[in-house]
């Protein structure tokens, strides 16, 4: 799915088993090589084409994984749903920049 295209109702991104979701979606999903355990993943929206890869770490539990991986589809897609609690803290880089320093 590209950001432009029809997004999904919050119900239906929030009931679909995300394995359902993703394909329909045709988000791609990797694994990421980041192992902060402050980091949760990230949507990357490809600045060409508008397709979405979510990238999440490995190693967390289904819970957390499915939680943050609908919560962060949510974002990218403008799809409105209550925010996460602390410590929890969603960034958005625009899409001009290139080049991120941590």
């Amino acid at each position: 799915m590209t950001v432009s295209a029809t997004k999904p109702s919050a119900d239906h991104l929030m009931d679909t088993p995300l394995p359902v979701l993703i394909n329909e979606l045709g988000v791609t999903l990797t694994d990421s090589p980041i192992t902060d355990r402050a980091f949760f993943g990230a949507v990357i929206v490809q600045r060409k084409t508008g397709e979405l890869r979510l990238t999440m770490p490995t190693g967390r539990n289904e819970l957390e994984h499915d939680t943050v991986a609908r919560y962060l589809l949510a974002q990218a897609l403008g799809v409105p749903v209550p925010g996460l609690p602390a410590p929890f803290v969603t960034t958005r880089i625009p899409a001009k920049q290139t080049e991120v320093t941590l």
